[in-house]
């Protein structure tokens, strides 16, 4: 039996921090795991930033509820779960991901979490653990699941290949270099005829 864990951003909605970033005018917000492969130095340097301009909690929220799924994402959703169960894998945080996951009919999400301070100030950040798509796979796969797993960044690579199918799903054109071996997918109708594909060969 298959079921699909996928990254958030970047395959079913914006990228926020990008966005982030063009509200504020802040231009090195906008880099994110599509450019910097070490999540951690990517996220000190963050709350770096927010930090040095004020932003606070409500700030970013207040961005992140401008943004909307991107096209056919949702038909993509509901066909999906016509066929298999959907689960969501990423690295933002509950604090972020709670509008996105109701525009999208509330797949389930692990994701991880932050420290605020009594001023609505990002104090740190806390993730759930380690490498934790890949651990998302690893259990799934000891529950006798076969996993298609789809992502587009640095950060989603050690859960492509520890999938049963790993997709890199529109990726930037670094990513998709650096690991030419993994399937490129670019829209979810090509998204749709490959899972289709597997989950026939399983029946």
């Amino acid at each position: 039996m298959y079921i699909v864990c996928s990254d958030l951003e970047g395959v079913f909605v914006p990228e926020i921090w990008v966005n982030v970033s063009s509200h504020t005018g802040i231009d090195e917000l906008k880099l994110t795991t599509r450019d910097i492969s070490d999540y951690n130095i990517l996220m000190h340097r963050r709350l770096e930033l927010l930090k040095k301009y004020g932003l606070t909690l409500r700030d970013v929220q207040n961005v992140i509820s401008l943004l909307k799924p991107l096209p056919g994402a949702l038909e993509f959703i509901d066909w999906l779960r016509t066929k298999t169960q959907l689960i969501v894998v990423s690295d933002t945080f509950t604090e972020f991901a709670e509008p996105l996951i109701r525009q999208l009919g509330r797949p389930t999400l692990f994701c991880h979490h932050l420290t605020t301070d009594s001023e609505g100030n990002i104090t740190d950040y806390n993730l759930r653990q380690e490498d934790a798509k890949k651990h998302v796979v690893e259990a799934l796969q000891t529950l006798n699941y076969k996993v298609i797993a789809i992502g587009d960044s640095y950060n989603d690579i050690s859960m492509l290949r520890k999938a049963d199918h790993g997709i890199l799903y529109n990726p930037p054109q670094n990513v998709a270099d650096e690991h030419n071996d993994l399937k490129v997918i670019k829209t979810y109708l090509s998204l749709k005829r490959f899972i289709s594909q597997i989950i026939q060969c399983e029946e």
